[in-house]
């Protein structure tokens, strides 16, 4: 009779996939440290960087070694944040974020996982317009119209701009320099998300033919593999979210 994983063989999986989480999340730490100020007080972006870090239950030490990284030492100051943009198969728009120390190594990484997939790197602002920066706090309201309910008049409240209800989530729209104080009302009112951030939303959802929807999803988990990357938008409807 076959036999599953081990139990050592899953643990060192989860190590290694939580290892690879909090690379992305020190490098993060560092750019937003560099940045502004080393502390998370006074630099917005690097108080919402700390706390993805310990939501991600990362270690405090390893949180202030990587704000002393990004205040100069220990080879800090080398890491610099990139963009970049391109077409996934299916002529799908990708946005996609990353933190590095050797950007001629980055592009070549995501060059290569683009090619691979059926893509193509394209130009700063290729597909950028397709996508508008805001703040984006999600909520997990299971279709319940009281809780999308409450969301709405916190969100309201609180200075949103628009909050969507699908797939179970209610989603509140900001401008990214309202976001913190938004996220701050809404924890002020009770509520806890299930993600918050700025981000880039797409404009619109694009459907993806069913030949192409393997290769993306491919893609979309080559490019998140890479240490460097910290963030993939794109436009894609994918078919769990077009279903819901």
């Amino acid at each position: 009779m076959g036999r599953g994983p081990s139990i050592e063989g899953r643990k060192n999986a989860e190590d290694a996939k939580r290892a690879k989480v909090f690379t992305k999340l020190i490098r993060e730490i560092t750019v937003a440290t560099r940045a502004g100020v080393a502390d998370p007080a006074g630099n917005p972006r690097l108080r919402a960087a700390v706390d993805k870090a310990l939501s991600a239950n990362m270690p405090k030490d390893t949180i202030e070694r990587a704000i002393k990284r990004g205040s100069g030492a220990d080879g800090g100051a080398n890491m610099e944040e990139l963009r970049y943009e391109g077409y996934g198969p299916a002529g799908i728009a990708l946005i996609i974020e990353c933190f590095t120390d050797n950007p001629t190594r980055t592009v070549a990484d995501v060059r290569h996982a683009l090619t691979r997939h059926g893509g193509n790197l394209g130009t700063s602002g290729s597909v950028a317009f397709q996508f508008t920066r805001c703040g984006e706090i999600v909520f997990a309201t299971g279709g319940n119209e009281a809780a999308e309910e409450k969301v709405l008049e916190a969100a309201l409240e609180a200075g949103a701009d628009d909050v969507v209800n699908e797939h179970g989530e209610s989603t509140v729209l900001c401008a990214p320099e309202n976001f913190e104080a938004v996220q701050q009302a809404l924890i002020a009112a009770g509520l806890e998300s299930s993600h918050a951030g700025v981000v880039m939303r797409p404009n619109n959802r694009v459907s993806v033919p069913d030949e192409a929807q393997e290769t993306l999803q491919d893609l979309l988990e080559r490019l998140d593999a890479l240490d460097d990357v910290s963030e993939v938008y794109h436009n894609a409807l994918l078919p769990a979210e077009a279903a819901g």
